[in-house]
């Protein structure tokens, strides 16, 4: 048998290990899965990180590639514009010369001027000033031919050709009256000639490329160019005498903001009156292509809605399809409320009880040239199947036929008095009797009738701050446009509006152009 165990070596034997709980076992798990959650949740988190950093090193990439092929255009740019500089400076200073030695022969000859009877020889006399550097005769003479525009406007930049300085004959022939009037004596017929200064103004425009690059590069001398700049800033520092930014005149606007684009000299801190000049200036159909050229193609969108603010929809219409925003702008509710807004105010002049007769004709011209301005645009930009016309035409028809029949003669009364069988003469007629009479129910009108200001009207009419309250049946009284004869490459590449929905100065303001 074997032999007992010792009790000594019994007490040494470890007792086996005891089974974990149940508690620590859930302890365990639970320990488990938060570490599985936790680098589930690091693996995305790195995952999300790396997949940022990779489009972000992409985006960069393009970022990179891009600059490199900006730059590469404009190193190429900048070489062919130094590579050019040699040729167009030839052609440039052969054309000085050759202007020199013609204004020399020209003063020593004194040639004869030629008679203006036809385009051929109103280019002939303009170019005779041009060649003699004769700027004011130029001006006296453009300033008399106002009925000649649309001749001028093809015929000056022809003639500015052949100036030996066209930007400095220019900027010395409207001195007269920019950037400050200062003639002695002003008459009301030609008080305002800022149509000529933006005629000579936008003709400099195609006779100042280069030869060779076009409009990527001006040809005015840096003194000239200095000069500009400081007429700029004369007029910007009289802006105050014009009455501010609220009340200067639309021609002394558009004159200005001309000048800018024409020499260049627009400043990037002066982008907020531009705006402002802009706006207040809206109804002029060249406002919206000017206001491009100034850099306010970012300000469009603002512009626009103050202009709807402002009750000038129809302007806002032009301004949204110039910069391609009328998706975000719809035009025909801007139309729509705009001869809602027409509508009460010919209902607010109505109420003026003194003198209801010519209320009566006012409110009749405002409605019948808001009609007219949106039918303009509804042929302008397509808009018929959005806003069908027959009813407004029907509506403009209505509004004319009291005009029409006051235009009417009255039926001629038959004459009771007869002659003596033998022929004598007829009978003296009553005092005041007269066969064509015609007994008007409005005040009989001077023969020249200015519209009176909105102040002469009663309060309930909505006063808008600058904006046209109508637009007539024509283009802006403004009386030349650059719709002809286009420039082509120009800064300003102003192309036909198609007379501008037609829009009007300001109604009851001084008409610009007489």
């Amino acid at each position: 048998m074997g032999s007992l165990a010792d009790p000594g070596e019994l007490d040494s034997v470890e007792p086996p290990p005891s089974q974990p709980s149940f508690d620590e076992f859930q302890r365990q798990t639970s320990l488990m899965t938060s570490c599985t959650l936790l680098w589930k949740e690091l693996s995305d988190h790195f995952t999300s990180l790396e997949q940022d950093i990779l489009k972000k090193s992409e985006a960069l990439k393009a970022k990179i590639q891009t600059l490199d092929t900006e730059t590469k255009a404009s190193l190429e740019v900048l070489e062919q514009r130094e590579t050019s500089m040699n040729v167009s400076l030839s052609i440039a200073l052969q054309k000085v010369s050759e202007n020199k030695k013609a204004a020399i022969l020209a003063l020593d000859e004194c040639v004869e001027q030629p008679e203006v009877d036809d385009s051929t020889g109103l280019l002939l006399k303009l170019k005779s000033f041009c060649v003699k550097m004769d700027s004011r005769s130029f001006w006296n003479f453009l300033t008399a031919k106002k009925k000649d525009l649309d001749s001028l406007r093809v015929e000056i930049p022809k003639a500015l050709g052949e100036c030996v300085d066209p930007p400095r004959f220019v900027l010395e022939s409207i001195s007269e009256v920019f950037p400050e009037d200062k003639r002695v004596e002003k008459n009301e017929r030609n008080n305002d000639l800022g149509w000529a200064c933006v005629l000579m103004l936008e003709s400099l425009i195609p006779v100042m490329m280069d030869p060779v690059l076009g409009n990527e590069r001006k040809l005015v001398t840096p003194s000239v160019k200095d000069k500009a700049n400081e007429i700029a800033e004369i007029w910007k520092r009289s802006l105050d005498e014009r009455g501010g930014i609220e009340n200067v005149q639309t021609p002394d606007v558009h004159t200005f903001l001309q000048h800018l684009v024409t020499f260049g000299v627009v400043k990037d801190e002066d982008f907020d009156l531009y705006r402002k000049l802009v706006v207040g200036s809206a109804w002029r159909k060249q406002m919206p292509k000017l206001a491009i050229s100034l850099g306010l193609g970012d300000k469009m969108p603002e512009m626009i809605e103050e202009l709807i603010s402002r009750g000038q929809q129809v302007d806002a219409v032009h301004f949204t399809y110039e910069v391609g925003l009328a998706d975000k702008f719809p035009p025909v509710p801007l139309l729509k409320a705009f001869l809602k807004d027409a509508k009460k105010a010919a209902a607010a002049i109505l109420e003026d009880p003194n003198n209801f007769g010519r209320a009566a004709h006012f409110a009749a011209k405002k409605e019948q040239s808001a009609i007219r301005s949106v039918l303009k645009c509804i042929e302008e930009y397509k808009l018929e199947a959005e806003f069908p016309p027959d009813n407004l035409k029907k509506q403009l028809e209505q509004l004319e036929k009291p005009k029409n029949e006051k235009k009417r003669p009255a039926a001629v009364p038959a004459n009771k008095r007869t002659r003596a069988s033998n022929g004598g003469p007829m009978p003296p007629a009553k005092a005041g009797r007269s066969t064509n009479a015609y007994v008007s129910s409005f005040p009989v009108a001077p023969a020249f009738v200015r519209s009176p200001p909105h102040t002469q009207y009663p309060q309930a009419v909505p006063a808008y701050a600058s904006p046209p309250a109508i637009y007539g049946s024509r283009s802006p009284p403004y009386p030349y446009s650059p719709e002809a004869a286009p420039y082509p490459g120009t800064p300003v590449n102003y192309s036909p509006y198609g007379g501008y929905c037609n829009g009007m100065a300001p109604a009851y303001q001084q008409a610009y152009y007489r």
